[in-house]
């Protein structure tokens, strides 16, 4: 009976251990959403870009349609990225944009969302179509409540699909026991990010992205080591820094990975007239993001641990995430 308990937990870890590593094959933030963006340039012609996510070397088959009236000018620009196809085109309608609905066709049967960036003269405004929405309508006068509301889906969607901030997320959680620690460790992680995202996003100032998501995976490798060290360490064994206060490491770390979400909120922008409105409601959706991971990540340990002991699940788990984490640093470093 003991074996076959024992030969349980084993299998129990194994199959948490394959529930991690099949993301190294995920690039972080995979599931980007499309981006139009629309420049009004007076007597309703307009230059836009299109950019669409590439999977497995093809784009999605995902395009805008504009009202009958629009004519798409003959002259296209594409460029084709490892990660986006980014096509810039000019457009001339006989009425003007301003509200008037634009189709996303193809957009119903993917996951991915089309996030809408429109200048009109002194305004912007951002919009959101979503596979079960694939329409939006510009707004003639546009409020800055819209962009909010937009913006902060935007930073839920950025968390919950940036496989390297939750893992890094994930490897902390392993560093700490009791509900004060984990408070007193996510508030400094969240603290940390905000600064630079913010300071990143209002242009004050700016790092390569290359070394930043090159260094996130090394934070995450250094996490999930203190982790294995951790778990593996005898009951009487002398706390290390990341033990003793790991919201000092999620603080340090956090500042890189606020550079990381301010790189996806660049390559968008913020809406003129929202701007402060835009950068409050992303940073509140990736905290939200970030929270029900950690929520989840709690119960399914506490769930996973009445089956077998903590070592036993956090030892192949980080393991796991390192595995991870060192193949993204090894795609990320400029070689």
């Amino acid at each position: 009976m003991t074996a076959v308990i024992v030969r349980f937990r084993w299998i129990l870890a194994v199959t948490l251990a394959s529930l991690i590593l099949p993301v190294a094959n995920a690039s972080a933030h995979e599931l980007r959403p499309a981006y139009l963006e629309i420049g009004d340039v007076g007597s309703a012609r307009y230059e836009l870009v299109w950019k669409v996510p590439v999977r497995q070397g093809r784009p999605l088959a995902v395009e805008p349609q504009f009202p009958l009236d629009c004519e798409i000018g003959s002259h296209q620009v594409r460029d084709l990225e490892s990660a986006a196809l980014i096509v810039r085109f000019s457009l001339s309608c006989e009425v003007e944009l301003s509200g008037r609905p634009i189709r996303f066709e193809g957009l119903d049967g993917t996951l991915t969302d089309v996030l809408v960036r429109a200048s009109f003269g002194s305004s912007t405004q951002a919009l959101r179509a979503t596979p079960r929405s694939p329409v939006v309508v510009l707004a003639r006068a546009p409020q800055s409540t819209g962009a909010g509301w937009t913006y902060f889906w935007l930073g839920v969607e950025h968390i919950l699909l940036g496989y390297d901030h939750l893992l890094f997320v994930l490897a902390l959680l392993f560093l700490i026991s009791g509900i004060r620690r984990l408070v007193e460790t996510i508030t400094a992680f969240t603290l940390a990010h905000s600064v630079t995202l913010g300071a990143t996003a209002l242009g004050w100032v700016s790092l390569p992205s290359a070394p930043v998501e090159a260094i996130i995976a090394l934070s995450i490798v250094f996490l999930a080591r203190e982790g294995v060290i951790r778990a593996l360490a005898d009951d009487d064994h002398a706390p290390r820094l990341s033990e003793r206060k790991p919201w000092l490491v999620a603080m340090a770390f956090g500042l890189l990975h606020g550079f990381g979400f301010a790189g996806a909120l660049q390559e968008i922008g913020l809406p003129d007239g929202a701007v402060l409105t835009a950068l409050f409601a992303f940073n509140l959706g990736v905290e939200a993001g970030q929270l029900l991971f950690v929520l989840i990540a709690s119960l399914t340990l506490a769930l996973f641990t009445k089956f077998a002991t903590r070592r036993l699940v956090e030892v192949p788990v980080t393991y796991g995430i390192g595995a991870v984490a060192s193949v993204w640093l090894i795609e990320r470093l400029p070689l």
